[in-house]
């Protein structure tokens, strides 16, 4: 799996070589990391232009993952994968986006927006005609002259669930210390606990679940050991959790990543 996807990575950067090296390869890194711990996933890239409504670029896995047209997809665009979206989810993520934009375009200054991950997740359905569960980073590579992404290379990855999950989207940025922290964060679907946990402690949860030890969040945030520790306190009693897996599986469930 490690292998597969160490070549599903450099395949972007074979097409997009101006990249290597720059801070989208910082991005790419952090999924990475990630890829160490979360279950075992199928996943593609692609590369999405807003402003054509089409997609310059779709990686080989994404027939293999879905089963689905890469041609159809490069000559039809937006239009042929978003036939394939859960019609009922669809109004919710046209919403979701506009929120996003939103955010990005008035709470986001300008020169901060090539740091900004975007996270979330839809279900779509597959040659088998089954909806399966996808989730996807999405980092912006090019702005039109008022600072909106328009083009952006987008992770893709299919959950092995079958189940209904709630749409969740979140916005992180890139600090100083090349870790990221949490913007934006709503669940689209339904009321979870997760709406009572701040967009720190967030962070903290994701740390937490790769890993990382309170000295080593403290460097990655710029705090304090003590502040870590007073966060990990107040998330368990927030969300009435015992042990360090049932935080994993929350970090999991609530698509901190």
């Amino acid at each position: 799996m490690q292998k597969q996807k160490y070549n599903l990575f450099k395949e972007v950067f074979d097409t997009y070589k101006e990249y290597d090296g720059t801070i989208v390869a910082d991005h790419i890194q952090k999924l990475r990391e990630l890829d160490e711990f979360l279950p075992p996933m199928q996943s593609f890239f692609i590369v999405t232009n807003t402003s054509k409504q089409i997609y310059e670029f779709v990686s080989k896995n994404f027939e293999h993952t879905l089963g689905l047209s890469v041609e159809k997809m490069t000559t039809e665009g937006i239009k042929y994968w978003f036939s394939h979206f859960d019609p009922e989810s669809l109004p919710v993520f046209l919403s979701m986006l506009e929120d996003l934009m939103n955010f990005t375009m008035t709470k986001v200054e300008k020169k901060d927006r090539h740091k900004l991950s975007y996270t979330w997740n839809i279900r779509v359905k597959n040659s088998k005609d089954e909806y399966v569960n996808i989730v996807e980073h999405q980092t912006p590579i090019y702005f039109d002259g008022e600072g909106k992404p328009i083009i952006g290379i987008t992770h893709c990855s299919l959950i092995d669930e079958k189940n209904k999950r709630p749409i969740i989207a979140s916005i992180k940025i890139l600090n100083d210390k090349n870790e990221y922290e949490t913007l934006f964060y709503k669940n689209y679907s339904q009321l979870l606990l997760s709406a009572a946990v701040t967009s720190r402690e967030q962070d903290i949860i994701r740390l937490i679940s790769l890993n990382n030890s309170s000295k080593e969040i403290a460097a990655k945030l710029s705090i304090s050991i003590h502040t870590v520790h007073t966060h990990r306190k107040n998330i368990l009693n927030k969300l009435n959790l015992k042990t360090s897996s049932e935080l994993v599986t929350y970090f999991l469930n609530n698509q901190l990543y």
